[in-house]
């Protein structure tokens, strides 16, 4: 009788536990799919009170009437993305952006590093060019993990753009941000809320641009690595690099003048970012470009260089901008003549040592021809990783 009593007690114990164990196991394993099929399957926008960095106009908020009008938004319902022969059955409920950004950095094998990109504009403009930058990452960094924040490119025509790349084997999701998640707990959480409901004026700059460059100052706060905008190539591995912001220009004795935001490297809850949101939510003025992106690290860089607490490095030019924009149009050109091919043999190899990546000032070269033999088409050639599809034809789109 007690050897049956053991029994019965042993059953009531191993059933729940074991019920438990199998529910745990296969929620965690629904998130760790993500790692490898989440830019397969239907994707679905976060649950958030604005969203989306698009094309056409920006709802802030479902309860706020304010509407601003910008080329470079679209706003974004909760509904998830489906494909054209989707059934229109219910879908289950979406995964947070939180749930899926944390699944995604927790991959196995573990990230060899943390990557991060914003797409702020249609995925109709995701160019050769764009998949290029994101392949120049790869090609130095194989076993690394690329977060691209972006309502457009987390969508199935967004994951059939990067269906070359992500069909290799290599680890990129794109996920619509909340911007509430990555504010939280910093003072750029009012100001955003100033925002969505109408009380802040957003200015003159497109507020894509200006939120851009919050987002990739959160997202490094909330989850450290790399961010790259999407007109940088990668030329070497960043693994030498900890807690760095990249000079623009210097003067003749290597004093930085100016900084830029486009590269930066840091550590999780590094002082230096939350110094710059809290810049950010202070100072911000929508009609100044620049003054919320490459100023605004600058002026914060200028305050507190020196201060025990901020532990960061300024790199020169040559490391991630050894071409100014206003001399970019030249790389983009054949080489004419003995002399002009000497210069291009030069500077690629200066850059093959000193840089670890070429700002490609896209703001101003977008619409330029990448020529045969050209400073640029010699870096695409060392950085592509589908080489066969890098024509300068269809890298100048």
């Amino acid at each position: 009788m007690a050897r049956q009593r053991q029994r019965l007690s042993f059953y009531l114990l191993f059933i729940p536990v074991t019920f438990f164990s199998l529910a745990l196991l296969l929620t965690w394993n629904s998130l760790g799919l993500l790692c490898f099929t989440g830019f397969k399957v239907s994707p679905v926008a976060a649950s958030i009170s604005i969203l989306a960095i698009a094309d056409d106009q920006l709802l802030l908020s479902p309860n706020s009437s304010k509407t601003y009008k910008n080329p470079n938004f679209l706003h974004v319902s909760r509904k998830a993305y489906t494909s054209p022969n989707s059934s229109s059955a219910p879908s289950p409920r979406p995964l947070s952006f939180s749930a899926r950004a944390t699944a995604f950095f927790r991959c196995h094998p573990p990230c060899a590093a943390r990557f991060h990109m914003n797409w702020i504009s249609k995925h109709q403009n995701f160019s050769r060019r764009e998949l290029l930058s994101i392949e120049s990452i790869f090609k130095f960094h194989p076993q690394a993990c690329l977060l691209i924040l972006s309502s457009s490119m987390d969508s199935p025509a967004g994951a059939q753009l990067l269906k070359p790349l992500t069909s290799l084997g290599f680890r990129i999701a794109s996920i619509t941000p909340d911007f509430g998640f990555l504010l939280n707990q910093t003072p750029a959480k009012r100001w955003f809320r100033r925002l969505q409901q109408g009380r802040l004026n957003p200015g003159e700059v497109p507020i894509a641009q200006n939120l851009s460059n919050l987002l990739r100052l959160a997202a490094l706060y909330k989850f450290g690595g790399i961010y790259l905008d999407t007109d940088v190539i990668v030329v070497k591995e960043f693994s030498a690099l900890r807690n760095v912001i990249g000079a623009q220009t210097a003067d003749f004795a290597g004093n930085w003048n100016r900084l830029n935001n486009a590269v930066l490297v840091f550590d999780k809850k590094h002082p230096l970012l939350y110094e710059f949101i809290t810049e950010f939510a202070l100072t911000f003025d929508g009609s100044k470009w620049g003054n919320n992106g490459p100023y605004l690290v600058s002026r914060v860089v200028e305050r507190v260089k020196g201060k025990r607490r901020f532990e960061f490095s300024v790199a020169p030019p040559p490391a991630f901008y050894p071409v100014s924009w206003t001399k970019i149009e030249g790389f983009f050109k054949r080489p004419e003549g003995r002399m002009h091919e000497k210069w291009v043999e030069a500077k690629l190899e200066n850059i093959r040592r000193e840089s670890f990546a070429v700002h490609l000032w896209n703001r101003w070269s977008r619409d330029m021809a990448v020529e045969e033999g050209s400073l640029i088409g010699r870096i695409f050639a060392s950085g592509c990783v589908l080489c066969n599809s890098s024509s300068p034809n269809q890298l100048s789109k």
